[in-house]
């Protein structure tokens, strides 16, 4: 009974997981859920009209895919066709949410485009089926559709093949 049990707990887990080639459910982060840095809701209908690299990191995994976002900021893509996302996972970190923000800040300085959000429950661990505690790299095209995804570190291979598909997708 508890192998059943187990296993449709990891059968419904992946129905719910993002998939390449699909336009995920729609989300919202706001409220006692998080949301932008300026305090206003994040929905993921803003995953339209311009490709979107979404960083959705758990705080203690923070550096793992530096290399990725300062190989985007020197393509210097044009803002109008394409945009990032960071999407810090609060829950997932002991760290002070003090000390985050203040990271936060210096990052925006950095990397002035991209949009940042605070999901302080796990919002896109639960409805989307996103790894904890990790760097999660997510890929949309202007539709919404989800073009690459990838838990973890991404090598300097990988890299290359999302820039790659960052432009075959303008």
């Amino acid at each position: 009974m508890k192998k059943i049990v187990v296993t449709l707990f990891l059968f419904l887990g992946s129905c719910m997981a993002i998939e390449v080639g699909t336009i995920p459910e729609a989300v919202s982060i706001e409220g006692n859920n998080g949301g932008k840095i300026d305090g206003a809701a994040w929905h993921s209908s803003m995953l339209k009209g311009k490709i979107h690299t979404v960083f959705y990191v758990d705080p203690d995994k923070r550096d793992l895919n530096n290399p990725l976002a300062d190989a985007l900021k020197a393509k210097n893509f044009d803002r109008a066709k394409v945009n990032s996302v960071a999407i810090i996972n609060l829950a997932a970190t002991w760290l002070p949410n003090v000390f985050i923000e203040a990271k936060l800040k210096e990052k925006q300085k950095k990397f002035p485009h991209t949009i940042y959000v605070k999901d302080k429950k796990k919002v896109l661990v639960k409805q989307w089926g996103l790894a904890d505690d990790n760097s999660d790299i997510l890929i949309f095209d202007q539709k919404g559709r989800l073009i690459y995804k990838k838990f973890g570190q991404v090598s300097d291979e990988e890299i290359q093949e999302v820039i790659a598909l960052i432009e075959q997708n303008l």
